[in-house]
Order: structure tokens, then sequence, then C-alpha cells
């Protein structure tokens, strides 16, 4: 009998089972733990019901579903103590954690293949909150959000209460009670899962109408701890007796057929005329061939139009909050939208408000279409058939965030095998002067050579994920920065630090930094602990993290085999372009992960700097070693503030390019030839600025100098630690680019807002340099350009110059630049 023909599986609950299963539960509670050493970190929330009654609810981190064995893997469980028998059960069962394509091993397309059998039921994915039905043994029924009852003041409480508002509207239709509802799922043994979509309620990125809004069921779950649950067929039959909306499906027999469905759809994003978030493919599944066959699920989501919504969401959010909202992709049609949704915040006053509490962000966005004449459908496929989709070839940096002992440095290695992708190691910056901005220097000099590189620092910090982003924005602006991001948490960090220190102390002084059998066990722990209590978790919702264009979770647990594999298929799925037509096979893999871990041997090795005794005494002598320490430290030296070197209107480098780009876009291919000649061969400043004054002008201007060194000076005092203070703001009109063979410059204008400082250069003509053609020119030949070009004539010959269109002001930041020391 077929997945979709079988009868309604039933199972009553094993009181014993579920006893064992709640006891484990607790035991990985902080509560539980102060007795136990469960590798888990489950959180246990009791809720009390209007009849006085409680339920638990048990709840763990994404992460830990993807460990093996656990005792249940339900995401959304509520359990109670029967009073009439005195025993433990499930009144609330959800689904098995299910993962998206490629997001775990079981996922990836070659294992889905292998070890599951249709039919393949494949769900359209609502896009609202989910809802659980569940009933008591008094018949009453239980209705919560994932994790709530609704019983207590918290954020979920509003979910729990429409959902049963909705619940109430749906019986009433088809003339049941929530008494007779009751009845059935406690006969059935069953959880009824459902997705409440209301847009007057709570807006997402998908529309609901008032007519389409609602439960949509697409799940009755059995209340056992292993996972079991209605084919799709009779999911439906059960909404339609309890008056639930139904969620569209379709059913193949074949993964292959299944793949390719969901892969054409995926360029649009639209099923059937409407946006959609994904599907959700049912099937069954085994743990290797000799396995039981067991119901299973996972997710294909779409990128877009979703993220595109999603995007445009975010920077409306950005704009309303005046700030400068960010993006990457869908430029042209975003730079639209944001136009327009300008337009209707300045006519409509309370349109700013609604939108930051979640209600009218649908409704802009489908005026704006309207607008437009345009889905979002047409909206994504204009992009590929103009080929402003913006598919990622190059400059792409994949940032490690990890601690020692992750294998970070295996994997760097493993994929410049496999795929001859570039590797620069921190550990090579010898010496300890500007050591960031030198590592953002050969890791942007990589990218010069290959498509992508694998900055291969651990970046644990979010101050330094802050340095190196911002730093090789400067340089290329149009990177592509994906995260590596080795989990660590509270709930796995201490299993982490045992295993990591094992690892480190195992592979003995084959690293660049870490030496165990040359500085001694202790201190090796001592460093690696130091690394571990400074971790700092990514953050995809605040900077810098959300500056990240892709983020791939590592499990620090696994073996870096795993990981590499993980990381290639989500690379594969995100940026194809980057990848040969075959990716490697599980064989190469094997092979790469040998290599890194015994064909590598690390070229430059170097001190931490931790104890610098350690070389010269026995590490039991101690005090003899700190007093020899005291006695060697070197005198300090007085240290003089820096002098200032020159005075600058910093301005936003992906601005300046966007508008390069889009001058020399309408110009003949023989005029524009200089410009694309600098972008391709890197030439193109790191940074743009109008130089306001520098301090060879001290002897022209003397008093205009000592003026601003006294502005610097008082930046300076304020806040020592800041290198490049700000002292002030001033926007910059952008009126002509002139170039010659050699050098190209923007002709400026300052323009100075009353209540700030005048600011004004003391160069003949003001001028942003946009790049030379070679190192051995240096940026103040723009001086010589311009007094050629203003003098015209014969002077002029060999000079071009092109208007930049419309009235293009940008906002600058005045910066002194300190001399080098």
């Amino acid at each position: 009998m077929s997945f979709e023909e079988r009868a309604a599986p039933y199972a009553p609950q094993d009181p014993a089972e579920i006893a064992r299963m709640v006891s484990s539960l607790e035991a990985s509670t902080k509560k539980g733990q102060s007795k136990t050493k469960s590798n888990l970190s489950v959180r246990k929330a009791t809720f009390i019901l209007s009849n006085g009654r409680t339920v638990d609810s048990w709840r763990m981190q994404d992460w830990d579903y993807k460990k093996d064995n656990l005792v249940t893997y339900a995401r959304g469980l509520f359990t109670r103590k029967n009073e009439k028998s005195n025993q433990q059960e499930i009144v609330v069962r959800g689904y098995d954690k299910f993962f998206n394509h490629g997001e775990v091993r079981n996922t990836e397309w070659e294992n889905v293949k292998r070890n599951t059998r249709g039919p393949y039921e494949l769900s359209v994915k609502e896009n609202g909150c989910i809802i659980f039905i569940g009933a008591l043994d008094d018949e009453t029924l239980l209705v919560c959000s994932k994790h709530s009852t609704g019983a207590r003041g918290d954020m979920e409480k509003s979910h729990a209460v429409v959902g049963e508002r909705w619940l109430e509207k749906h019986l009433k239709s088809v003339g049941k009670s929530k008494a007779d509802l009751a009845k059935e799922l406690r006969c059935l043994n069953a959880t009824a899962v459902a997705e409440l979509c209301d847009d007057e309620f709570e807006e997402h990125v998908l529309a609901y109408t008032p007519d389409v809004a609602g439960l949509y069921l697409h799940g009755v779950n059995l209340n056992l701890p292993e996972f079991a649950t209605y084919p799709h067929n009779l999911v439906d039959q059960f909404a339609e007796t309890w008056g639930f909306r139904k969620v569209t499906h379709i059913v193949e027999q074949d993964i292959d057929t299944v793949k390719k469905f969901l892969d054409d759809i995926a360029n649009t994003g639209a099923y059937e005329g409407r946006d959609t978030e994904g599907f959700v493919i049912r099937c069954q599944s085994r743990d290797g061939p000799k396995g039981e066959w067991h119901d299973w699920f996972f997710k294909y989501k779409f990128e877009e139009p979703y993220l595109m919504y999603r995007q445009w969401r975010e920077c409306t959010k950005s704009i309303i909050s005046g700030k400068q909202p960010r993006y990457k992709k869908h430029k042209k049609i975003t730079e639209e939208y944001l136009l327009f949704a300008r337009k209707q915040l300045a006519s409509n006053s309370k349109l700013a408000k609604e939108y930051n509490q979640n209600h009218g962000i649908i409704k802009l966005r489908d005026d704006f279409l309207k607008f437009k004449g345009l889905t979002g459908a047409d909206v994504i496929q204009s992009e590929i058939e103009s080929g402003e989709s913006n598919e990622v070839t190059n400059d792409v940096l994949l940032v490690p965030i990890a601690t020692l002992g992750c294998g970070k440095t295996t994997i760097g290695i493993a994929l410049q095998k496999l795929f001859e992708w570039g590797v620069f190691q921190n550990d090579n910056v010898t010496g300890k002067a500007r050591r960031p901005e030198r590592f953002v220097s050969q890791c942007t000099m990589e990218l010069a050579a290959h498509p992508v590189v694998f900055a291969d620092r651990n970046n644990h910090q979010k101050r330094e994920r802050a340095q190196f982003i911002h730093d090789v924005q400067r340089i290329v602006p149009r990177a592509t920065f994906v995260a590596l991001h080795w989990v660590h948490n509270d709930n796995n960090r201490e299993e982490v630090r045992q295993r990591l220190r094992a690892r480190v102390l195992n592979r003995g002084d084959n690293h660049q930094t870490i030496h165990p059998e040359t500085m001694g066990k202790q201190e090796v722990i001592g460093i690696m602990d130091g690394f571990l209590s400074r971790f700092q978790s990514l953050d995809p919702e605040s900077p810098p993290d959300c500056d990240f264009d892709t983020i791939i979770d590592l499990d620090p647990l696994v073996d870096s085999r795993e990981n590499l594999e993980l990381i290639i298929s989500r690379l594969s799925d995100e940026y194809p372009k980057l990848f040969p037509s075959d990716l490697p096979t599980a064989s190469d893999l094997d092979d790469a992960i040998a290599f890194a871990m015994s064909g590598y041997k690390p070229e430059t090795k170097h001190q931490l700097g931790f104890n610098n005794d350690k070389q010269k005494n026995k590490r039991g002598a101690k005090e003899n070693n700190d007093r020899s320490v005291q006695s060697q430290k070197p005198k300090k030296k007085d240290v003089r503030p820096p002098k200032l070197e020159y005075l600058s209107v910093r301005v936003e480098p992906a601005r300046i390019q966007a508008i390069l780009d889009a001058v020399f876009k309408e110009l003949p291919a023989e005029q524009s030839k200089f410009y694309y000649q600098l972008s391709k061969s890197r030439r193109l400043q790191a940074e743009f600025h109008v130089t306001l004054m520098h301090r060879t002008h001290a002897t022209t201007h003397g008093d205009k100098w000592k003026q601003m060194s006294a502005l610097w000076d008082k930046a300076r005092a304020s806040d020592a630690d800041v290198l490049e203070p700000t002292l002030g703001n001033c926007r910059v009109l952008l009126e002509r680019v002139v170039w010659d063979p050699r050098v190209m410059a923007f002709v400026v204008r300052l323009v100075n807002d009353e209540k700030d400082e005048q600011w004004e250069s003391v160069n003949r003509i003001a001028h942003i340099t946009c790049g030379t053609a070679s190192e051995s020119i240096k940026p103040r030949e723009s001086n010589d350009l311009l007094a050629r070009w203003l003098e015209g004539g014969k002077a002029a010959e060999g000079i071009l110059d092109a208007k930049v269109k419309g009235h293009v002001v940008l906002d600058g930041v005045v910066k002194g630049v300190p001399q080098k020391l």
C-alpha cells in the first residue's frame, strides 16, 4: 500500500515510554543538568490553563535537532500528568524538526535520492505562524502556538488566542463544536497542525486578505515520541470535515521529477500565479539500506521573490528610522521601489508608524508593483533575461567565525585543493603593526587572482568582523561575504571546549601559533579558553553580521569532512557559477581532507607572546620566571601623539562606484576604455575623498593649517582611541568626470549647511581622485590634470570629460588623517 493510500495511522500512548521521554527531557533542563551531564539544553515552561490545570512545554535549540539519538525530535511538544491515571501523557505534538534541502546531510539531494521513497507529497509552504490543536483528558481543547498556550502575557499570547478565535469560526461553518473536535482528537490520539494566516492580525511577507485568511490545516500528527503523521489526502479530508482551509499540494512518484519541478519554480518563486515561500516535501525515509521506513519531511524554500520582498521591507524600515538603506541584489528595481516608498511615506503621515508595527507592508509593496504593472515573478524573470540577476562569479570571501581547533584551516586548504581557490592565513602576517589592515590587503590581493578566497582568521569577535568587512569594501566594493559560522552557544560550549581541546593537544606542533609540545599543555589550554570566552556568536539581525550575504552554520563537534561537504553544497546552491559543471565526488572530498590534514605544513611559525620567558627557563620555576620577566621588560618609550597629515571630506565608496558605472555605461567604448581598465586592474581608489588641506599647504596657508590642526587636536583629545576622528559633515555635489590616460577625477563643489563648519578646499579645483593607471602615478597628479583641463586649448589635448547627469549630492564626513609613524 502506498504512503498516499494507507489508512489513518493509529497507536496509543505507552505510559512507560512517555515517562522515559519526560524524565530525559527533565534531566536536560538547567535544573536537571546540575545532576547529570546532558549535552542538551532543554527549556521547560509550565502554563496554567483557564480551568486551573497545567501543561508543560519542552523546547530545544534548532541546532540540537541535528544531533543523533535524541529521545524525541518533536518541535512543539506539550505534556501533562493525567489526574485520572496519574501518568504523563503527550497532549500536543508538532512535527519533527525538518530542514531545508542541502542544510544537513540527510537533505542533500544525493542522500534524499538514496534514502527516501515516494509518493512525494509537495505542499505549498504557507507564510504565517504555526498553531497546534490538541485535547485534554476532560475533552477540552488546548490551542497553542509553537511553545506557548497563550496563558501568559508574553509575545506569543495573541497567536494562540487569535488561533482559537479562528478555530471557532471554522467549526461553526460546519456546524460543529470545540467539544466535538476535542473528543475526536482524543479518540485519534492526535494533534491537528495548522498555519495561522491573517494579515489583519499580523503581516508576514506573502499576502492573506480577509477572503483567504484563517487556519490552513497541513498536518495531523500522532501524540507519540517518534514521528507519525497522516498522509495529505487524509489531512484534506479532516480539514473538510472540521471546516479548516486546505493547503495546496501535489503528488509525484520519483525524486528526480520532484527536483526538476522545484528547480523550475525556484526561478520565479511563483506557483499557479501566486508568490510562495516554498514547498514542504513529505515522504518516507530510512537510516541505511536495512533501516525501517518512517515518515519524514524536508523543505525547499525559494530565494525569490521572497528575499526581494524582505529586502524591500528592511530598506523601508531603514528609511523610516533615518538610516541609509543597504542592499546588494535587485538594485535597479529596489531603487525604483524606494523612490516610490519615500513618496508614499511623505504623503501619509500614519504609514511609517503602522509600517513599524508590521501593518501596511504588503500593501505598499503591492501598490508599487501595481504602479509598475508587474508581479514579483515578472521582476525576477526580467532580471534573468536581461542578465541583471547578479549571479556571483568572483570576489567571494569565505569568512570563518570560529575558535582554535574547529578545523577552519583544514577546510580552507581542502577547498584550495579542490577548486584552486585562494587562502590567506592571518598567522602569515608577521609583526604587530597594522595586522588587521595588512590581513585585508593580502586577502584582496588574493581576490585579484582567485574568484574565491578563504580569509583564514578566527573572526570570533564582532569588532574583527566589522573591521574586515569595512576594510574589504573600501578596496573591493562589490565583494560577497560568506560567513562560515562554527556554532558555539550555551548549549554546546562545554562539549566544544573539551572536544576542541583534545584535537589541538593531539595534533602536536603542526600549527603556526599553538605548539603543545613546546609550550606545554596548560598554556595551550589557557589560550584556547581565552578564545572561547571571547567568542561572540553570529547575529544576522544586527551589524556587522547583517552585512554577510550568506551564512552557513557549521557544527564544531563533527569532523571537517562533514563540514566541508555542507559548505560545498550550500555554496553551489547559492553561487552555482563559482563551480565546474561536475562537483567533487565523495572520494575527492576524502582526498582533499587527507591532504589538508597530512600534506599541509605551516609556512610560518611564531609565538603569541603569552609567556615570553618559556624558552629560557624551566616551566616549573614560576616565581623565578616572573622575576626574570619583570627584569627583562623594556622601558616604555614616550609615545608622541600623531600629527595631522591631511583633512578631507570622505564619501561612500559604493555610491561613487555606482555613479561611475552609470556615467561610463552611456559613453562610447573608446571613451569608457580607461575607466574599465582602472576597474579591471583594481586601480580605482580604495576610498574616495575631497582633500581640503594637506600638511604641504602649511607654508602657503599657515593660518588655515593652524586652525585645522587645532580642530584635529581637539577631536583627538576627546577620544584618543579613534585614529581618524570625525570633525564635521559636508555634502559634495558631483559635477563632471575628467580623465586622461594616466588619472581620473571628479570635479566637485562643497555644499555646507549653515549650522555646520564652513568647509572649503585650498586646491584650485575641489575634486575626488578616482584612480591612476599605475602605482607610480600618485593621486596628487589630479591637480595637474584639472589645471590643464581648466586652461583648455592645446594644454587640454588628450583629456576627456563627461557630465554627471542630474543633481547628484553625496553626504560626506570630514576626517582628519594622521601622519604615518
